[in-house]
């Protein structure tokens, strides 16, 4: 099968799968749930389809540092969330996050201790983030919310893997960090339910970026001595390990 329409199937099942599935909790386990790989995941397994596995292997370590970008969007958003209207806070945190990608495409870091840097930034970035009382109030998104992600993931997924080799594996892994789905939900809730859902939004994704970084782990460390399908399986196998643990410790604490 052409691999280009290969990814016109699978990136709207996953995006329009996860997104449904999301719908189903409160906000807090729906930015778990977009801690997954749902564009990073596929942008690789695509790069390791039509690139070699050393590539591949790079972005995953790209994707990785990446997330030291993301836990420094979501302090942001927490901080600025607290004090200013919510598209301030939006512009202020995707700014963060650019000028971390910027700062850290820069360096290139060695596979374990990025792996342990980043997730030392997550549990102290869970010990910052409060857990406030969330106010109960039934909105729901709009009819167009989950056709409008699948398009926006899949565009997103198409364009990164045909920059991909002009740009190179390590900012092609940073930017496939860029966050597209915790953004919506997380302006969605604050809009409709204030400052602390929108909270609960991120320290959800905090919990599931655990999983996401020992998914790019696994396939760093497999991709060039296993190959593809050996890789993906296995990572898969860890992050759902592991996500499963997260989304325990999540309901505990937000009980």
């Amino acid at each position: 099968m052409n691999i280009f329409v290969l990814k016109l199937i699978l990136a709207p099942i996953i995006i329009g799968s996860a997104s449904l599935a999301g719908r189903r909790w409160g906000p807090a386990v729906s930015g778990w749930l977009v801690g997954l790989p749902l564009t990073s995941g596929p942008v690789v397994f695509f790069l390791a389809l039509s690139h070699d596995m050393a590539f591949a292997a790079n972005t995953a370590l790209g994707v990785i540092s990446g997330g030291i970008s993301l836990v420094a969007y979501t302090l942001t958003y927490v901080w600025l969330g607290a004090r200013v209207r919510w598209q301030w806070t939006i512009i202020g945190s995707l700014l963060v996050f650019m000028a971390c990608t910027a700062i850290l495409q820069n360096f290139n870091f060695p596979l374990i201790p990025i792996f342990l840097a980043v997730c030392t930034a997550i549990l102290l970035a869970l010990w910052l983030v409060p857990n406030e009382v969330v106010e109960e109030v039934d909105a729901q998104p709009g009819l167009w919310d989950i056709p409008a992600r699948i398009l926006i993931g899949t565009s997103f997924i198409l364009l990164l893997t045909w920059i991909a080799p002009f740009i190179g594996p390590r900012l092609t892994g940073l930017l496939t960090t860029i966050p597209l789905y915790v953004s919506i939900l997380t302006v969605f809730a604050h809009r409709h339910q204030g400052s602390a859902a929108a909270t609960h939004v991120l320290r959800g994704l905090l919990y599931g970026l655990f999983a996401f970084a020992a998914f790019f782990l696994t396939l760093n460390l497999l991709l060039e001595r296993a190959g593809i399908a050996v890789a993906f399986i296995s990572a898969i196998a860890v992050a759902l390990t592991i996500q499963g643990t997260t989304l325990w410790l999540l309901r505990q604490t937000h009980k």
